[in-house]
């Protein structure tokens, strides 16, 4: 899948595209989630009583009464979600731990995880991504437990997403802990930021796909295909 970098600089206008542009066309930049240097030297309570602090703000800027008896808790309550749940994914220290067992019972087809569901964030409006994800591998003669398929697909959904790098995430995460490039991801998913702004499409779905190895053929394609319709 090839990526493409768009560089900005001071919110201008670079190489064509607008910070308006690259949201709406749903172009991403890296194919790691783009962190600062510094990200972790808060600790995750002073960034909660920061988070609070700033979303106190927004919300006075939108003229919301904060002395409400229903808003006044919402801005740490903002806080905790983001840092201890819809954003723990940036968190290195919630990589899910994966052990692999010998493959003893000998089983050399394609293993078939489908329908995770995960909920993400777009990057570019930080309102929910919804979808499910479909996961394929072959052994190399090691197994993973399959709620472990479903962790590694929540740790990278937990974060600041494009569909496309989110695809590519869980599938080089894939490669590395089960040791071998035959491994497939499909995510079919809903983008918010589509259905709730913007052109207001609530119908449309995105599909991103990887296949690799073994499952980058026509063949292994439409089999794999099939699984997952049926």
């Amino acid at each position: 899948m090839k990526t493409e970098t768009i560089s900005q600089k001071n919110g201008h206008q670079l190489n064509g595209f607008s910070n308006e542009d690259i949201g709406d066309d749903h172009l991403f930049t890296s194919l790691d989630t783009p962190m600062k240097p510094n990200a972790f030297d808060m600790s995750n309570d002073e960034k909660k009583q920061r988070i609070s602090i700033l979303f106190s703000e927004i919300m006075d800027v939108l003229g919301l009464d904060l002395t409400d008896d229903s808003l006044q808790g919402t801005p740490d309550r903002v806080a905790k979600m983001y840092i201890e749940e819809i954003f723990s994914g940036l968190d290195p220290k919630n990589k899910p731990k994966v052990a692999l067992f010998d493959n003893k019972y000998q089983y050399n087809q394609m293993l078939v995880e489908k329908n995770i569901t995960f909920y993400s964030n777009c990057e570019h409006h930080f309102v929910p991504i919804i979808g499910k994800a479909h996961i394929a591998y072959k052994s190399s003669g090691k197994v993973i437990g399959l709620s472990k398929l479903n962790r590694i697909v929540q740790y990278y959904a937990k974060r600041p997403q494009v569909q496309e790098r989110l695809t590519n995430q869980i599938a080089n995460e894939l490669k590395t802990v089960l040791e071998t490039e035959d491994v497939a991801v499909i995510i079919d998913a809903k983008h918010l930021c589509v259905s709730s702004r913007g052109v207001k499409d609530d119908t449309s779905a995105t599909v991103t796909t990887y296949y690799g190895g073994e499952f980058n053929t026509p063949e292994k394609i439409s089999e794999l295909q099939n699984y997952i319709n049926n």
